[in-house]
């Protein structure tokens, strides 16, 4: 029989697997409207009009309760519902208060009405002038070799027609190891990538690693990456050109996310016209290559011309 979870654990979603935090400090209130701003617009004006409703219903108790209302039927809570309805909306419709614990109940209602319609306005504002970036990346990461170096290749794009400046791409390895002294430990690793910034992101990128002495993944096999449980976290960061705010987007790959002997397909064609085709309907679709060559290998000079490979270069194979 499986042991129960203490109450106060907190799971967080991650890829295809979820972290259980046991002992964390509960802060429900605290962190409300923050999740409120992460959460999808329909959830969060599903909050808003739930505790608009649960107001009025609270209300329509207590008028129903203490009386003193005029034009109100005696035990009606549909008018008392109605009369709380008016009070949050300042609506007339006959009724008003005529005994002083109806008034002071009324004057208690136009506080929480002024206090909900601040938070709701503020997070209503908040959230639409956020401006989120629309970046798309590669459901696969393939390792195949180019100009005889295993490459370690993943690609990404903006699906909005505008431009992203000064996009910067950082690439994180992060798998189990053991220490000299035994010791199992999660450790991270910083990819050097052969080119890591982009003057304008506008559609397609493909950014490659080369798999070279020093290199986390030298000599790593299929088998190694499952072992260690080696898991890839991609950021992008930059400025949105029409807000002019920073945007920025995440994708986390795991190792069964990582294709051997594979490329991604080309999207960009060149008409004969001269005009340039971007198929995004293949952005995933990968096509198989030479198989990845065994370590160790010699480290060619052509790598140092991928490095140096001007932005149309890379686009072109993407």
């Amino acid at each position: 029989m499986a042991t129960p979870r203490p109450p106060s654990v907190t799971k967080v979603a991650g890829p295809g697997y979820e972290i259980h935090v046991v002992g964390a400090a509960k802060t429900p209130l605290r962190d409300a409207y923050h999740a409120l701003m992460r959460w999808p617009w329909w959830v969060t004006v599903a909050v808003i009009v739930s505790a608009y409703l649960a107001l009025n219903v609270l209300f329509a108790s207590l008028y129903l309760a203490v009386g003193g209302v005029a034009n109100m039927r005696p035990g009606s809570f549909g008018d008392a519902f109605y009369f709380a309805t008016q009070g949050f909306g300042a609506v007339g419709s006959g009724a008003y208060p005529t005994g002083t614990a109806a008034h002071a109940l009324s004057v208690t209602e136009s506080i929480a009405v002024l206090l909900l319609t601040a938070v709701s306005t503020g997070l209503l504002f908040a959230k639409f002038s956020q401006t989120n970036a629309r970046i798309v990346f590669t459901r696969q990461v393939v390792i195949t070799p180019m100009d005889g170096v295993p490459t370690l290749m993943f690609r990404l794009g903006n699906e909005r027609s505008n431009r992203i400046i000064e996009a910067q791409i950082r690439a994180v390895l992060m798998r189990t190891e053991q220490t000299a002294e035994g010791a199992r430990m999660y450790r991270m690793h910083d990819l050097q990538l052969s080119r890591d910034r982009s003057p304008a992101l506008s559609r397609s990128w493909t950014a490659l690693h080369p798999i070279t002495p020093g290199s986390p993944l030298y000599g790593q096999t299929p088998e190694s990456l499952v072992a260690s449980e080696t898991e890839l976290m991609v950021t992008v960061v930059g400025t949105d050109d029409t807000s002019l705010t920073p945007v920025h987007a995440q994708k986390h790959y795991l190792h069964t996310d990582v294709q051997w002997g594979a490329r991604h397909v080309d999207i960009l064609t060149e008409e004969p016209n001269g005009d340039l085709t971007l198929d995004l309907r293949r952005f995933h679709d990968v096509t198989p290559t030479a198989p990845t060559p065994a370590f160790p290998y010699p480290r060619p000079a052509p790598v140092a011309a991928v490095a140096e490979a001007p932005p149309e270069a890379e686009a072109k194979t993407g």
